[in-house]
């Protein structure tokens, strides 16, 4: 493929809910601009976005993709990106590379619960918007009804550029409203407008030019002075007005019956901002644009292990120019990286160029340490890109192997799906010792386990992770024990005299010592707190390590030849056990902060599920169509929470969730625990 100057370049990434059409639009753009030649669908599973093994099982994108299309001079970087709300990080992977966004809604459903999601992403971002109207093929499909629920939502901003002839089994074509002109089957073949539209469409035409003139007070001036309007200053208006988000056009296609496509493409190529359109972009305190003659600045947007070509990275050119076999400083990770050849990413081929330049996108292999969010440049340029956000996971599992050839790889092969997916956290327990995976949902991780066996040969279980709970005592108490045992030779001998108070919240274990008169002789006290500790790390009485208490080491007895450090560790464990089976211990949990946003109308609902999960609700806050709801709840009821709320909103809500403080289990949720400790340990003993 050519390199492309800056000015010829367009970054589009295809945004919208699930099963909209989205890797069929990208499917039908190779198709139209030659790249492929014939139309691959996902049936067949032969379409050049969705090339993975995964993909093909489930019917649905999961990872971005890259589909360069070559269009009347100007290359279109088309970034297909998933719909389905578990894969919403490489969303935001790809809209960081992208100068549009197109929103794809489906003419029967209009804007659902995804298209929401993806257009706060692109909103944040500030990337101008196009709206696709796809599937005008289906049955029901209704193109005004569909303007209108996304002018509702999204206000007058929104205009129709393009009006459809027929729907369903009768779509044939577009009436494009700037030129008034038909565009007919999937060549596109001029027309005039037919006759039973010309009325709509010249009232739709108005509103357009209205909505055109309003973003430009030269033209505004014109338009109320009734002098004519050309073409070409209409379009060069909308053009800016497109680039700064003041108008948010319209258009309407069929991907799978090609009628649109060509129109689309047109649009995006002649209306739709190249780099050099976009603000200056911040990073390190330097404005950057897309210029060619300035020194290299690259932002990394996604890594990929590739089973053929090892780990990719995918970088877009902000600005300066990128040359194969070159070297580029890592400003994060403050060292050098060599470039070796330069590719342009097509679906899964990778396609050599010599260069990439300024507001262009490609991939380089085998950058060991670049991670996604990187930025690579001059050594002394200064210049850094503001980290990428992506949502924190909140679908946590407990990862076993499930063989012993699993044990060795797992930790590594974990890893590699780690760095490649930022959706992704993996962690230990320190109080439970699991290997914790959390994500974005049930299907992010069953798929990411599907990946593990695939590319690492590493077969998993997943179950629900231990709630990581901790033992206390909530009143002083003493406890005098002594260990003896008279066998042939020395005997063993230890008496320790121990007391236990409770400390505040989150203070710790503390041992010390009030010993008079050398009853427990100095070189012992190690001893007695090693097997102090040792007991408070395994727990007392429900298996969870002991915590917030004070024990102090009062009195003792020693024998001058029975006695040894093993002998004082017993009976320091023991004393221990004594004490706090008889001050009764309590049982603490992880209490986490809660915040779910939910539209207004499932508020209500969230807030009593929320009260059966023992929640305190703090606060609930209207922010613009949606609720946000404040509370604290224990961490052992919501552990499923994230299909919860999905039921409750039909997945329009989201949350997050963060650990707090401990606090005490109410004594029959206490007391289910502990039974469940006291049955592992009869299973343990009857197995041993």
């Amino acid at each position: 493929m050519k390199v492309y100057a800056t000015e010829d370049i367009r970054n589009v990434v295809l945004v919208g809910h699930g099963s909209v059409g989205k890797t069929m639009l990208a499917e039908a753009a190779l198709f139209e601009s030659g790249a492929t030649t014939r139309l691959g669908t996902i049936q067949d599973q032969n379409t050049v976005s969705d090339y993975d093994e995964d993909e093909h099982k489930r019917k649905f994108s999961l990872n971005l993709a890259i589909v360069p299309v070559e269009w009347e001079g100007r290359k279109i970087n088309i970034v297909d990106s998933p719909g389905y709300a578990d894969f919403i990080s490489e969303v935001i992977c790809g809209a960081n590379a992208a100068d549009m966004a197109l929103v794809v809604v489906d003419a029967v459903s209009g804007p659902e619960v995804g298209t929401d999601r993806t257009w706060n992403i692109t909103e944040k971002l500030g990337l101008p918007r196009m709206i696709v109207v796809n599937r005008m093929d289906r049955e029901n499909a209704n193109f005004d009804q569909v303007l209108g629920q996304l002018q509702q939502r999204w206000g007058h901003r929104v205009m129709p550029l393009q009006l459809p002839i027929g729907a369903h089994d009768s779509f044939k074509g577009i009436v494009d409203l700037l030129h008034m002109k038909a565009y007919v089957g999937e060549n596109a073949e001029e027309a005039d407008i037919p006759a039973d539209l010309i009325d709509h469409a010249a009232e739709l035409r108005a509103q357009l030019i209205e909505g055109i003139v309003e973003t430009d007070e030269d033209l505004m001036a014109k338009y109320f002075a009734d002098e004519e309007l050309t073409e070409d200053e209409l379009r060069k208006v909308l053009h800016g007005g497109l680039d700064h988000g003041l108008i948010i056009p319209v258009v309407c296609a069929s991907a799978t019956k090609l009628i649109g496509v060509r129109q689309l493409l047109h649009n995006i190529a002649f209306s739709g901002p190249s780099p050099l359109d976009r603000d200056p972009i911040e990073a390190g305190g330097k404005s950057l644009t897309a210029d060619a003659s300035a020194p290299p600045a690259v932002h990394v947007f996604k890594t990929a292990a590739d089973p053929f070509v090892g780990k990719l990275t995918y970088m877009r050119v902000v600005s300066g120019v990128v040359k194969a076999d070159s070297h580029l400083w890592n400003t994060n990770k403050q060292l050098d990286e060599r470039l070796g050849t330069l590719y342009v990413q097509r679906g899964k081929e990778q396609l050599p160029v010599p260069e990439l330049r300024a507001g262009d996108i490609g991939v380089v292999a085998k950058l060991v340490q670049t991670a996604t969010g990187d930025t690579l440049g001059a050594k002394d340029a200064g210049v850094e890109f503001p980290p990428i956000e992506f949502p924190s996971p909140v679908f946590s599992m407990a990862v076993h192997p499930a063989s012993k050839g699993a044990v060795d790889k797992l930790g590594t092969s974990l890893q590699r799906l780690v760095e490649e997916d930022p959706g992704l956290r993996l962690s230990r327990d320190p109080g439970t010792a699991e290997i914790i995976l959390a994500g974005l949902g049930d299907a992010h991780l069953d798929v990411t386990i599907e990946r593990l066996k695939r590319k690492f040969n590493v077969d998993v279980e997943l179950s629900l992770p231990r709630v990581p709970y901790r033992e206390t005592v909530a009143k002083k108490s003493q406890a005098d024990y002594t260990h003896k045992k008279q066998t042939g030779g020395h005997g063993q001998y230890a008496r320790v005299v121990l007391e236990v108070e409770p400390r505040p919240r989150g203070s710790g274990l503390q041992f010390g010592e009030r010993v008079v008169g050398g009853s427990v002789p100095k070189e012992f006290i190690p001893a007695v707190e090693k097997g102090v500790n040792e007991a408070a790390h395994l727990g007392v009485f429900a298996g969870y390590e002991l915590t917030d208490c004070q024990i102090t080491l009062l009195d003792g007895k020693h024998h001058p030849v029975d006695s040894s450090e093993m002998a004082f560790k017993l009976a320091a464990s023991q004393a221990l056990k004594e004490a706090i089976n008889g001050s009764g211990g309590t049982l603490l949990e992880p209490i986490m902060n809660i915040k779910v946003m939910a539209p207004e109308a499932n508020a209500g609902d969230v807030v009593s599920d929320l009260n059966t999960k023992r929640a305190k609700i703090h606060g609930i806050n209207p922010d613009g169509g949606m609720s946000v709801i404040e509370a604290e709840v224990p961490l052992a009821e919501v552990q499923r929470y994230a299909s919860d709320l999905r039921s409750i909103t039909q997945g329009r809500g989201v949350f997050e969730l963060e650990f707090d403080h401990y606090g005490e289990v109410p004594h029959q949720a206490a007391q289910k625990v502990i039974e469940q400790h006291k049955k592992a340990l009869e299973e343990a003993h009857a197995g041993h």
